[in-house]
């Protein structure tokens, strides 16, 4: 005969599997609205960091404040709206910056750079090529690139002209 202890533990894991497959525990998870990480105002900020090494690494950056150079490519709208590491196209731009790896022109695609839009219509008139410093935060390593929300950006040397072209 089968112990009673065993008809009850039975009983007890037929009830619990009812009540979660028929309840909308699963659905309330699923459409749970992300949750931004909380950035510690302890951090400490890492200076003069290449894109490159941030983005080889994500975690190690994690909620860190960063400063970096790179050479500015274009504005873009890569990665707004993305809910996991969500920044709204309605508050937002990203722009990309270019791989310093290569003698090509390449966007570093891989590192997802958001400000505000009223911040970026300061910095309407940067061309590519221009040397930039970003100051900001990574705030997220989702898809397993670096997500930043930038704070500062300083025209450290601007594009040299070409063909007459502002």
């Amino acid at each position: 005969m089968i112990s009673t202890k065993y008809i009850r533990s039975g009983i007890v894991i037929i009830m619990c599997a009812i009540v979660l497959t028929g309840s909308n525990f699963c659905a309330e998870v699923a459409t749970a609205e992300p949750v931004a990480q909380a950035v510690s105002s302890q951090s400490t900020v890492k200076n003069d960091l290449s894109p490159l090494s941030i983005v080889k690494s994500p975690k190690t950056y994690l909620n860190q404040k960063v400063v970096m150079k790179a050479k500015f490519d274009k504005f873009s709208t890569l990665g707004l709206d993305y809910k996991p590491a969500f920044k709204s196209s309605d508050k937002y731009i990203s722009f990309l910056v270019k791989r310093d790896d290569t003698v090509y022109d390449i966007p570093l695609s891989e590192m997802k750079l958001f400000m505000q839009r009223d911040m970026a219509e300061k910095f309407i008139d940067l061309k590519t090529n221009d040397e930039i410093k970003i100051t900001g935060t990574v705030f997220s390593d989702a898809l397993g690139d670096a997500w930043v929300d930038v704070e500062n950006i300083t025209v450290v040397k601007k594009a040299p002209e070409k063909d007459g072209v502002k």
